[in-house]
């Protein structure tokens, strides 16, 4: 997740992919959920579902997820990201798995 530019977004299956476990999403959702408690920051906002909406938002904060992305310049509008698939960062193409 730290990989995850500032104003990008990734989702819990991309990640899963990328891992190499494609059924995956939702263990990767328990782990953003836990991440919390790690010592260095993780930026578990940057990670949402496969249409973009920010499902894991009672999760991590509440309103503070859509703030903490609307302050990267990522639009939101009724939990869901605007122009989704133009900022969507794909590890497996980022990184060239």
């Amino acid at each position: 997740m730290c990989l995850v530019p500032c104003g990008r977004v990734t989702t819990y299956g991309a990640v899963a992919r990328y891992l190499g476990s494609a059924q995956s999403a939702r263990m990767v959702g328990w782990a953003m959920n836990a991440c919390h408690r790690c010592a260095t920051p993780v930026p578990a906002h940057r990670v949402v579902n496969s249409k973009g909406l920010l499902t894991g938002k009672s999760h991590f904060g509440g309103d503070d997820m859509q703030q903490q992305l609307e302050a990267e310049g990522i639009q939101v509008e009724n939990n869901q990201v605007v122009d989704f698939e133009r900022i969507f960062w794909d590890p497996n193409i980022e990184l060239g798995n």
